[in-house]
């Protein structure tokens, strides 16, 4: 690793705003339509799918939050593979899938967003594109706070329309205690095959907390609030999506939920007796906010390999005055731009969640190599046992081994 040639970054995220970068990385647009899609496996059992999938997701949000106290810095992944395989060149291809991910899955929500913007007004589809992805470039390089606030503020009313949507099903609500019955699982083989395929489903809405540790070397008491906000953004998390997929299914039929495309306006409406405009309208603001903390993940994970020597150096410079990576954050933009343009998404789109999870698989078995080792962690590291990481790395090439044989 190369001596640092410019000014580091601005440490400016403290526990609130890092669990609300969390939140919008991962309570995104997926939820306003995938708790219809899980209904369609799991039925009325749809909530235990998204508590067993939480489950799963938690010993990877484990692993990553004893990672990121451990190894404090941006392109946190690579980082976390260089000191578990002992490999430059391991690390440095984690690190560029990771961006990958970043990168693609920005491509393909910019692309979705322009249908919604034509709701309100009628553009040509590559200038919408150029105009939200202008808007997004320049809140990225504004400053980590500045981005992170605007990425805050979309995340709360992100929040407010799964809250909307849970006040309208109140009524449904009402029915709990008499309909409990119906939402538990028998003990019996067949229930439970229809529980895990929603849960496989589901897995996919908790992907996102792993995006924190990218911007590691920005935020106040990393080794305390980092793992903290992992932590509480998964437990979060979990929290809506059991309410909101109980609503769901307390309100509309299954097979009703898993035939719409927008199921959550669906409930408001069947809930309400009125329209879903406020509904669809947050449902804009998620897909703007996973985009922009897509790029602002991507372009710091650029960064971080270029401060660490494994990319050209010019791509961690950080401008002096707003303490960005600018010109990370121009390439990532310059190649999400072409991507939207000019490159059909869907199929790119699929093969993200298999980057993940294989960037999921590699770093939980890289905290068990370090743990093996006996390498110890510098103090006050929370730590956690090796079975942890172990179960993390079987969970992981598990879904990776069903996406694949799809």
């Amino acid at each position: 690793m190369t001596g640092r040639m410019h000014a580091p970054l601005s440490r400016r995220l403290n526990l609130p705003l890092l669990v609300l970068y969390g939140l919008g990385t991962t309570i995104g647009a997926g939820i306003f339509v995938l708790v219809g899609k899980v209904a369609g496996r799991a039925g009325m059992w749809a909530p235990v799918s998204f508590l067993a999938a939480s489950l799963l997701a938690a010993f990877t949000a484990f692993s990553f939050a004893e990672l990121v106290a451990r190894y404090p810095r941006s392109a946190g992944e690579a980082i976390y593979v260089r000191e578990g395989f002992r490999s430059h060149r391991l690390a440095l291809a984690v690190g560029l899938m990771v961006a990958l991910s970043g990168v693609v899955s920005s491509a393909a929500i910019v692309n979705g967003s322009v249908g919604y913007l034509n709701e309100f007004v009628a553009l040509p589809h590559a200038l919408g594109v150029l105009l939200i992805l202008a808007l997004l470039a320049a809140l990225a390089a504004w400053g980590i706070g500045e981005s992170v606030a605007a990425a805050a503020v979309f995340t709360v009313l992100e929040i407010g329309g799964l809250v909307l949507v849970i006040w309208a099903a109140k009524g449904s609500f009402a029915d709990l205690p008499a309909r409990a019955g119906e939402l538990l699982p028998p003990l019996e083989g067949a229930a439970w095959i229809g529980v895990m395929a929603g849960a496989m489903l589901a897995f996919y809405a908790f992907l996102g907390f792993e995006d924190l540790v990218n911007v590691a070397e920005e935020a106040k008491d990393v080794t305390r609030t980092m793992p903290l906000a992992i932590l509480l953004t998964l437990v979060v998390t979990t929290l809506f999506y059991v309410l909101v997929s109980l609503a769901a299914v307390l309100t509309v039929s299954p097979a009703e939920l898993a035939e719409s495309a927008a199921p959550l306006a669906m409930i408001y409406e069947r809930g309400t007796g009125g329209g879903s405009g406020a509904v669809s309208a947050i449902a804009v603001f998620a897909v703007l906010n996973g985009a922009l903390i897509q790029m602002i993940m991507a372009s710091r994970v650029i960064y971080g390999l270029a401060d660490q020597g494994e990319l050209p150096a010019a791509l961690a410079w950080v401008h002096p005055r707003r303490r960005t990576p600018l010109v990370a954050t121009a390439l990532v933009a310059g190649v999400i731009l072409a991507l939207a343009l000019f490159f059909p998404l869907e199929r790119l789109a699929e093969t993200t969640s298999v980057i993940v999870l294989i960037v999921f698989a590699l770093v939980n078995l890289a905290l068990v190599l370090i743990k093996r080792r006996g390498t110890p962690p510098p103090e006050s590291v929370r730590t956690f046992p090796i079975w942890i990481p172990a179960v993390g790395f079987a969970v992981s090439t598990a879904f990776l081994a069903l996406q694949l044989l799809r």
